[in-house]
């Protein structure tokens, strides 16, 4: 009786030790599992009205946008992506230190017929979003396209991009890269040939999508890698965003930091400084070639004027016999003394003696006078 009694006790307490222990596993998941949520405070309005959206559980200090999309539910998320959004009303909202937020979205008609939802996903950083159901008043309503059913692709792994930039996109040449992936096949058919959609996005616009065929079969409950090549425009450079989607739902997200096309800049650079030196060469070399030559040869008149007075104004030489004249028999009948140039004087001219006679006297010449008379 007493180990029976021992015995219960004993269980007592492990109930006691467990039940809280088994609370709290229960708890755990349910808390961990516990993501980003939206609430509004109607669940009903008309375009023009306006509905407030609140958020709990989001990242602290994180940028989201409030859109109003059609031909969408929370289980299947937002068929179409944003191109079935009302995108011109969406309003964007900032998270509070603990992940909250609350403001209020004006309701406009979305581009698609309902059922509708109230789509809320982060713009920058890791992807987060939620739905909450939500009908817009007056505005149509279509049952949604059905869901493929024993083919479905999931991803594996994560996405990367495969490839590098060269010399020509250092020019301005497009990036290009291949989105690499694997995924496996969760269910019970066979997926033939899938077609996926690669978009790029820039900044807060939305992405640009492209569909790719990938060649090949999928069996179920086997996995296959995925490459598919794309490329943006001309000359972007920045932060974009490469998006994949398959059955109208994204699957993966990468990041992408697209360098500057530095060349561009510098070829610009050299350009404009080449381009007017090689213009102002060539204007200054046709300018030399046209341009009359009045100012030389002007000059060159000139002189050549200048020369031919002077030489008009110089003595001339005296022939040989006028060079050496014999002196008269008498002083008076002798002829005057050959002019002297103008910058020589009677007395410093070196073919004078200062008597008017060469300093050396010729053997032809005249006898020499004396006071006495003639010898």
């Amino acid at each position: 009786m007493g180990g029976k009694m021992r015995m219960a006790a004993l269980g007592a307490v492990l109930a006691l030790l467990l039940v809280p222990l088994a609370a709290t596993a229960s708890a755990g998941p349910a808390s961990a599992d516990a993501g980003p949520a939206v609430k509004l405070s109607r669940s009903q309005a008309g375009a023009g009205g306006s509905v407030t959206v609140s958020g709990s559980g989001w990242r602290p200090k994180t940028l989201l946008m409030m859109l109003i999309c059609g031909r969408s539910v929370p289980s299947r998320g937002v068929i179409g992506g944003t191109n079935s959004c009302a995108n011109a009303d969406g309003r964007a909202v900032t998270t509070d230190a603990k992940g909250a937020f609350s403001k209020k979205l004006p309701v406009a008609e979305p581009p698609k017929p309902c059922p509708c939802v109230v789509h809320v996903a982060t713009v920058t950083g890791a992807k987060a979003e939620a739905d909450a159901i939500f009908m817009v008043a007056g505005h149509s309503v279509e049952p949604l396209p059905k869901e493929e059913s024993g083919a479905r692709l999931s991803v594996l792994t994560d996405t990367r991009l495969d490839g590098s930039s060269g010399l020509l996109t250092w020019f301005g040449s497009p990036p290009a890269r291949t989105l690499v992936f694997t995924v496996g096949n969760v269910g019970t058919a066979p997926v033939k040939n899938p077609v996926f959609q690669v978009g790029t996005s820039h900044g807060v616009f939305a992405p640009q999508w492209e569909e790719q065929e990938w060649r090949g079969t999928v069996a179920p409950g086997r996995k296959a890698q995925i490459k598919l090549p794309f490329e943006l425009a001309a000359g972007a450079h920045g932060d974009y965003t490469v998006s994949l989607k398959y059955g109208g739902k994204v699957l993966a997200e990468q990041p992408w930091g697209v360098g500057r096309p530095w060349g561009v800049t510098v070829f610009w650079i050299l350009l404009c400084v080449v381009v007017p030196a090689a213009v102002f060469r060539v204007g200054m070399a046709v300018v030399d070639r046209v341009r009359p030559h009045r100012s030389t040869g002007r000059a060159g008149r000139h002189r050549g004027l200048r020369l031919a007075g002077l030489t008009q104004r110089l003595p001339r030489p005296a022939p040989a016999s006028a060079a050496h004249p014999q002196t008269p028999a008498n002083a008076s009948d002798a002829s005057p003394a050959p002019a002297a140039l103008p910058w020589f004087t009677p007395d410093s001219d070196p073919g004078t003696a200062t008597n008017g006679r060469l300093s050396a006297p010729h053997e032809n010449g005249p006898t020499t006078q004396t006071r006495e008379g003639h010898t």
